[in-house]
């Protein structure tokens, strides 16, 4: 094919002519029980947000890699308050686990208005060691699994839908020890946006929501008090962020409202980082002179 690159629109499942608002959404899938896939659900950012969604109106299915427990307890959360849930175990990095997931969604809500991806893992070691069990482990999870549920909700979503993943603010910072998960997250930045125009046409919209360092279980293991202390004060708001400050954006994205987001990294960071990366001894050189 001659230029530069094409405009490859993936046609899977082609559906009937339909009106689409100027949100985004479509009448069709408007009327329909609305239903999220939420990633890594059992606990963490993923347990808020699939929390969140379900006050939204959405039918979550809760995906869980082996706590079973937990995931159980979060979907109990949610028919508690009123609204539909199940869980479904699954390895994202696995692609028979993820189309079981996607038909259990589907055989239970009968359709699938949104993903949103939330697994993910941590592990940290310094690229000098050569730790590949490490590198190979996170690029499993982090990379070949949004690779994976990126690809089935391709051809899962309903027209006028949502896919999320997350990336992460850590990327700008380039901190020691982190050289596997930013490897991780990079190429999920790159894949959010040439599957966007990937889709073109569908009305379907791609994002990855890029939180700082959350408190959560995930993040703050193996870390003392200390350390966290000065992760708090890499945001000029001084704090850590909370699932719930992620959970909102994503909410956001998801809904009506977030319908002309496409194809974005929405940095959800409090300030930590800037979509053009600021030089981490500038950032040391200002905290030290506000101490000053």
């Amino acid at each position: 094919m001659s230029g530069i690159f094409s405009l490859a629109c993936i046609k899977v499942a082609a559906s009937s002519p339909t009106e689409y608002l100027s949100n985004g959404f479509s009448e069709v899938t408007d009327d329909l029980t609305k239903s999220v896939i939420v990633t890594g659900a059992s606990r963490g950012i993923g347990r808020v947000v699939a929390k969140r969604l379900s006050r939204d109106g959405f039918a979550v299915t809760v995906n869980y890699a082996g706590n079973a427990a937990k995931a159980d307890e979060v979907v109990a959360e949610i028919k508690a308050a009123g609204w539909k849930a199940i869980a479904i175990q699954g390895d994202v990095a696995n692609p028979a686990d993820v189309d079981r997931l996607f038909k259990g969604a589907v055989d239970t809500f009968g359709g699938i208005s949104a993903v949103v991806n939330c697994a993910g893992i941590m592990p940290l070691s310094a690229i000098a060691i050569g730790d590949l069990e490490v590198f190979d482990r996170v690029i499993a999870t982090n990379l070949r699994g949004i690779f994976v549920v990126l690809g089935r909700a391709s051809r899962q979503v309903s027209p006028g839908g949502r896919i999320i993943v997350f990336s992460s603010s850590v990327i700008a910072m380039a901190f020691p020890t982190y050289g596997a998960y930013i490897a991780s997250k990079a190429g999920v930045e790159g894949l959010v946006r040439v599957l966007a125009n990937e889709l073109r046409g569908r009305h379907i919209t791609v994002n990855a929501v890029a939180p700082c360092p959350v408190g959560t279980e995930l993040f703050l293991a193996g870390k003392t008090e200390a350390q966290i202390d000065q992760l708090r004060k890499l945001s000029p708001l001084e704090r850590l962020g909370q699932p719930e400050d992620v959970a909102n954006v994503v909410s956001f994205l998801a809904r009506p409202d977030g319908g002309w987001v496409n194809g974005q990294i929405l940095r959800v960071n409090g300030g930590f980082a800037y979509p053009l990366s600021i030089d981490s001894g500038i950032k040391s050189r200002i905290l030290k002179a506000k101490e000053r």
